[in-house]
């Protein structure tokens, strides 16, 4: 009778240095980004999550947070280089200034359309430009779909390039972005995505320019009312992992994460193609009104930016480049 506390003891012995040992191995992932936890970014974020601890048999856990918890972009993108956050997503218009090629995705009307953009993003060329951030401890790992901007106002709607004389217009930190804005004839602002719906509300900026989906889950249709679908940019999102991590990581755990990745790009692109149209209709029943232009007057007046970057090489060869994707 005595024996069986010895055995029960021997057993908890086990239990407890098995979970120690398997708590040990763990390691957790922490991933922050900007958007609201109903974005399809976050929904695909979660689903990484699922596919990582799958993929690792528990041993690589991924801890999300959403909502400007952790800063801003730029801020998580700091925080990345100095090895203090794990993983981020950010606008590729934010990471130009990390990784100075990417501002060839903010040259506005670059992509043929949709199928276009995602030749290029998964092909060689989106690969080299995910590397391109290393040397400042960035490096990319996968590309979400952010579908086109377009601009939206508060008192009138943008018909004409010309309707845009005199309006300040919230854009991100990107000179290409600035660039594009001045010569269609606004007034660039920077702001950060946090402080825009206020900014919009005390006229500090009279409209801003985003993706469907970005304006209705911001609820800026509150405040603008007119939505104009030029689609200038295709801007993707780009999924960022500090190389301070990723290093860290063994070739084995690189696949595992990487996998979850790719397993979650494709989630999201088929996630957001039902959010923009579902974005779209819940801006109208609002109140918004949607104008669809004549692009090609938008693409006369921005064309020569395009001359500009001929002293740039490796983007104006980058431009080439993409022009000859099919």
């Amino acid at each position: 009778m005595k024996r069986l506390p010895i055995v029960l003891s021997f057993l908890l012995f086990l239990l407890l240095f098995s979970s120690c040992d398997t708590l040990q191995k763990q390691k957790t992932i922490k991933l922050a980004h900007g958007l609201d936890m109903s974005h399809p970014v976050h929904k695909a974020m979660m689903l990484m999550g699922e596919e990582l601890d799958k993929n690792s048999k528990g041993a690589l856990k991924l801890e999300i947070y959403p909502n400007q918890q952790l800063g801003s972009e730029r801020q998580c993108l700091e925080l990345l280089q100095i090895g203090s956050l794990g993983m981020t997503k950010v606008s590729a218009a934010v990471m130009e200034n990390f990784s100075p090629n990417m501002k060839v995705f903010g040259l506005p009307f670059l992509f043929k359309d949709r199928a276009h953009t995602f030749n290029v993003l998964d092909g060689d060329i989106g690969k080299e430009l995910l590397d391109g951030g290393q040397k400042y401890w960035l490096k990319g790992l996968g590309y979400y779909d952010s579908g086109s901007r377009s601009f939206y106002t508060k008192e009138k709607p943008i018909q004409t390039p010309k309707d845009l004389e005199g309006l300040k217009i919230r854009v991100m930190e990107s000179v290409t972005a600035m660039n594009m804005v001045n010569k269609l004839g606004g007034s660039p602002t920077p702001i950060s995505w946090g402080e825009l719906y206020t900014s919009l509300q005390q006229g500090v900026v009279d409209g801003a320019e985003n993706n469907p989906p970005s304006f209705y889950l911001s609820r800026h249709y509150e405040v603008c009312k007119y939505y104009t679908l030029d689609e200038h940019t295709t801007i993707p999102d780009v999924l960022i992992i500090s190389t301070h991590l990723w290093k860290d990581l063994s070739d084995e755990e690189q696949g595992w994460l990487q996998s979850a990745v790719d397993t979650s790009v494709q989630y999201q692109r088929e996630l957001w193609a039902t959010s923009e149209l579902e974005a779209l209709e819940a801006v109208k029943k609002a109140g918004v009104e949607v104008v669809r232009p004549d692009k090609s007057s938008f693409k006369n007046k921005v064309k020569s930016i395009y001359e500009e970057y001929k002293d740039d090489i490796p983007v104006y060869n980058l431009i080439k480049r993409i022009q000859e994707v099919q």
